[in-house]
């Protein structure tokens, strides 16, 4: 059995929603010094759905498949299905990680939330409990 999913390695190799969103309405940035894997997630979003999102991801390939994935997952949804987006169903969007790459799909997971929080910080709106 392959190491890495054919799914991890379409979006390690292609991944999405790569780039910078300029006036962003939320942004959100996250690292593990263990492994020096950095990512930054950058949120538009209007008539509270998400509609469009960007990565910028320093790290290994599980890092950038998982940030890839990501935004895949929450492009288009309301805030509030991005905010239960969980690293879980990062991993297995693409078909799962080995082990000790778990990691990437929680940093996938923390940086959205990051996001969110901070779109909600610029907003002055309410957050919903558990953001």
């Amino acid at each position: 059995m392959a190491l890495y999913s054919e799914k991890v390695m379409d979006h390690f190799r292609h991944p999405r929603n790569v780039g910078v969103i300029e006036n962003a309405d939320g942004v959100g940035e996250v690292g593990n010094a263990k492994c020096g894997d950095i990512m930054k997630i950058y949120l538009k979003i209007e008539n509270d759905t998400i509609q469009d999102v960007k990565f910028e991801t320093f790290g290994c390939g599980s890092a950038i498949a998982s940030s890839s994935m990501a935004t895949e997952l929450i492009k288009g949804k309301p805030v509030s299905e991005a905010m239960t987006l969980t690293n879980k169903a990062v991993a297995e969007a693409l078909d799962g990680l080995p082990p000790h790459k778990m990691h990437c799909s929680v940093l996938a997971e923390e940086a959205i939330q990051k996001a969110l929080q901070d779109y909600y910080a610029r907003s002055g709106a309410t957050p919903p409990a558990g953001v």
